[in-house]
Order: C-alpha cells, then structure tokens, then sequence
C-alpha cells in the first residue's frame, strides 16, 4: 500500500536540500526544506511530519541534538541522519539516543526511497471490532495521526483481508458469535510474527481468553476506553523498531 508522507529534509547546504526534495516529490511524497537545527525545530512546532531527514554536521545545531530537540517537540517522530563521515562518534551516540538509523553520502537513492516505502506501509493499521462507532472513532483519530487504516466489523472477514496488508493489527476479543482468541490463532498460523494488539471492555470477563492469548504471542491487551496516548506510544514503538530493522538490513 503506497502512502504520501510528509518528510522535512534538514542540511545546510541548500542544493542538497534541493536535490532530495525534488527527487521525494517525484516519487509521490510532501518535501519540506529546512537549512538549520533551529528552523527545523520551528518547522515541526507548527506542523506534522511523517520522518526527519538530516545531516549530521551542520554549524549551529548537528543532526543529534536535533533529533534530542524533536523528541521533545513531536515523541516519536522517526529521525534518519545522513552523513559523509564513516567514522564520526557523533553517529553512535545519535544511534544509542535513538535515531532509527543512518545514510552515508553520497545518498544511495534506490535504498532511500526503499526505506520510505518501509515507512509508509509501518503506518497501516487493521481495527477488528463489530463495533461500528468504535472502529470509526479510533479510525478517526488514527488517521489524524497520519496512520493509514483499515476497519473491520464483520469478524468472519478473511484473515487476509485483515492482516495481508497490515502491520499491526487491533483485535478485539470480545465479538459476535466468533471470538477474538480464534482469529487471533488463524493470523498466527498465517502470520506468525504479526503484532497484534488486543482491545477488550470485559476485563475480569475475559481475563482468560487474555492469558491464552498472550501465551501465542499476543503483545499485549488494551482496555476500553482506551488511553489514546499510550496507544501511540505502542504503535510508535513497533514502528521505530521495524524501521531500523529494515535499515540495518540494507
């Protein structure tokens, strides 16, 4: 699933800015330009980003303490460094801070668009809850978010049609005439490494079907009403840990 994002591109040296912005829109995302740590950090204040891009040198503020900056700004928010040198101890310790990974210049750009295309589709989410109205509201406020989101309130749709696109799924176990626990056992033997995040309004009621699910690898049960920001938190944990996944594969 293609997905437009909006990635700011942070150097000082203007052309390169230039360069990828051009080369990003062409591939079909929003480019935004910012030639300092500073503008940068006003950039992001004001509005949503998907992905940061920056140098790691830049004269007032390097790409590391940037990216400590934008934590503070928008949590979250992945930060990818670029850098023309191999050896630089900066690198480690923007690495150990928490930057999903980094791109040496000049720029493999089959790889740079790969790692985008990574990053688009981490942000799909699969809701299966015969619950129309609660689909639609965390739907909503996904979507706001800048997630892509499939909703699901038939819970005999096919396990592929929830999961083959998906890259986290949120299931509830509680649903009509089939229970979240036998869909759960389907996308494991389908898709044994899925997340899976369950939602569930009952929790004494099914503090079982819980523990079963947990014992095959469910990550973890959310209660309703959901805690939205703690919600985010998990979703964004999956997504930084797959993208630097995929980068370190490269």
């Amino acid at each position: 699933m293609n997905q437009k994002l909006r990635i700011l591109i942070v150097d000082d040296d203007r052309r390169m800015t230039r360069t990828l912005a051009d080369i990003l829109s062409m591939a079909g995302h929003e480019a935004v330009e910012a030639w300092s740590g500073p503008e940068a950090l006003g950039k992001v204040r004001a509005q949503t980003f998907d992905c940061v891009l920056t140098d790691v040198r830049m004269s007032e503020m390097d790409g590391v303490e940037l990216h400590r900056q934008l934590r503070q700004a928008q949590p979250g928010l992945p930060v990818v460094l670029m850098t023309a040198y191999a050896a630089d101890g900066i690198i480690r310790k923007g690495l150990d801070d928490g930057v999903v990974g980094v791109f040496d210049k000049p720029l493999n750009m089959s790889q740079l668009l790969s790692f985008f295309t990574s990053l688009a589709k981490n942000r799909t989410i699969a809701i299966v809850d015969d619950d129309p109205a609660f689909c639609k509201t965390l739907g909503d406020i996904l979507l706001q978010r800048g997630f892509s989101v499939t909703q699901i309130t038939d819970p005999h749709t096919d396990v592929e049609r929830m999961a083959s696109d998906a890259q986290v799924v949120l299931l509830d176990l509680k649903l009509n005439s089939i229970t979240g626990l036998d869909i759960l056992k389907e996308i494991r033997r389908r898709y044994p490494t899925l997340p899976v995040l369950l939602v569930t309004g009952y929790r004494q009621e099914m503090a079982a079907a819980v523990q079963a699910a947990l014992e095959i690898s469910a990550f973890t049960c959310l209660y309703k009403p959901l805690e939205i920001p703690g919600l985010l938190q998990t979703l964004t944990q999956f997504q930084l840990s797959r993208l630097s996944d995929a980068l370190e594969s490269k």
